[in-house]
């Protein structure tokens, strides 16, 4: 018989599993859609307004000043680009940087009135709702 000690190591995960959180979701219940990321809205604006204008992405990126790479990764919603870089796209496109926040606003309230919850409701009526973003 030894008198050395089982090996077992303990382990303690990174992210609590959503049964020990007590948050699990119902077998009947279907699951949550996630909501779209913001980089993806806007990056899938600028891809759709620049092939709409038949451009290149070297074009765009030339006269935006930034790099081609970067752009296709904005585009492809793979990097969050600062309000300068999405500007200087927005104009290089004949855009404001408010007509691009707003095309992407009118993209997400489209995609998330598709997958909204019937018992969510809002109950503000302001004609001034909307998105903010501070940079």
């Amino acid at each position: 018989m030894s008198n050395q000690a089982p090996n077992h190591a303990r382990v303690i995960p990174l992210r609590p599993s959503a049964e020990r959180l007590g948050t699990a979701r119902p077998a009947d219940r279907p699951p949550t859609p996630r909501e779209p990321l913001w980089r993806d809205l806007v990056g899938d604006v600028l891809r759709r307004e620049r092939q709409a204008q038949e451009r290149t992405l070297r074009d765009v990126a030339d006269a935006a000043r930034i790099s081609m790479p970067y752009l296709s990764e904005v585009e492809r919603g793979r990097k969050e680009a600062s309000s300068e870089v999405l500007a200087a796209a927005a104009r290089a496109l004949g855009l404001s940087l408010g007509d691009l926040l707003a095309r992407a606003q009118g993209e997400l309230l489209r995609l998330t009135s598709r997958t909204s919850h019937p018992s969510r409701t809002t109950t503000t009526t302001s004609s001034l709702d909307g998105l903010c973003l501070a940079a």
